[in-house]
């Protein structure tokens, strides 16, 4: 049978099936016990079974009937559970986000947890790129990236600072007590860390602090800053950090500063940027109030 039989029946035979009573169905389904009946004869001619057996004052399911009421409860409550869902999907918004893999792990998503307390209701969708973001072809609410100064044509929030620290491990550091102020010429002689997306950074750092005869581009690369971070935790050398994406770990003490140099990079930093027609979605707006604060 590929026709469906209807569902005011199939209710009808669910409510009758649980209760095994015409009228207990009827007052349940607020109907006449004649209109339940009629409904249950029109199911069990449809599907030419008999479901139910008559007494004089009660009814009980046949086997087949048992059979089929089970199925048909599932399925009330498979389309029950979808209506909750879809319900509960209207009652949320979505907000896209896009920012770089380690600002997600080391700074974002330790004090994301505090948008969804207070905005249960909006949902972050956070993907990581190092591409740059065109809000005219992609599904993006807004974008959190490295800039000097954001297109004119884009709303944009400076975020943090970004300052540049090495940084190592309290053990890498006690092997190595060569390595202070005094002397930070010393960098020669220990493994420096990189991370792909940003190799000029220990250039920078070095050229600012006045310090000479250290390669830049020596030691060890790794594909993102983040793995550049943790094998600094594991003593495989100083990593050159972006201060903030570090601070965590610096306040716990697995990562120590052994130079008091800060190379501050001023304008360059991280800023939120987004289409401004956006600051009139109630639920972009709450966000960005959010994060400005966080």
């Amino acid at each position: 049978m590929r026709t469906l039989p209807s569902l005011n029946a199939l209710r009808a035979f669910e409510v009758c099936g649980r209760l095994l009573s015409i009228q207990l169905a009827a007052d349940e389904l607020n109907v006449t016990p004649a209109a339940v009946s009629r409904q249950i004869k029109l199911l069990e001619d449809q599907l030419g079974v008999l479901l139910f057996e008559r007494g004089h004052r009660a009814i009980t399911l046949t086997p087949m009937g048992s059979r089929y009421l089970a199925d048909v409860i599932r399925s009330f409550d498979t389309l029950r559970t979808a209506t909750v869902n879809l319900t509960e999907a209207r009652k949320r918004r979505t907000l896209k986000i896009r920012a770089y893999t380690t600002f997600s792990m080391n700074w974002l998503l330790p004090r994301l947890s505090t948008f969804h307390r207070d905005h249960p209701d909006i949902e972050v969708s956070l993907t990581t790129s190092l591409q740059p973001v065109d809000f005219n072809i992609e599904d993006v609410d807004a974008a959190i990236r490295l800039s000097h100064a954001p297109s004119s044509d884009l709303g944009f929030d400076r975020l943090v600072p970004n300052e540049l620290v090495p940084v190592c491990s309290p053990s890498f550091l006690s092997a190595h007590p060569e390595l202070n102020d005094a002397t930070p010429e010393s960098l020669r002689n220990v493994p420096l860390l990189h991370s792909l997306a940003r190799r000029e950074d220990w250039s920078k750092w070095l050229d600012a602090a006045g310090v000479h005869g250290v390669n830049p581009l020596g030691g060890l690369s790794y594909e993102s800053s983040v793995l550049a971070y943790f094998a600094a935790t594991q003593g495989h050398g100083i990593a050159m950090a972006q201060r903030v994406l570090v601070a965590d770990q610096l306040s716990a003490g697995t990562l120590v500063m052994p130079f008091s140099f800060v190379l501050d990079l001023g304008a360059y930093t991280y800023y939120l940027i987004y289409p401004p027609e956006h600051l009139s979605s109630p639920e972009f707006a709450a966000f960005r109030t959010w994060l400005l604060s966080a």
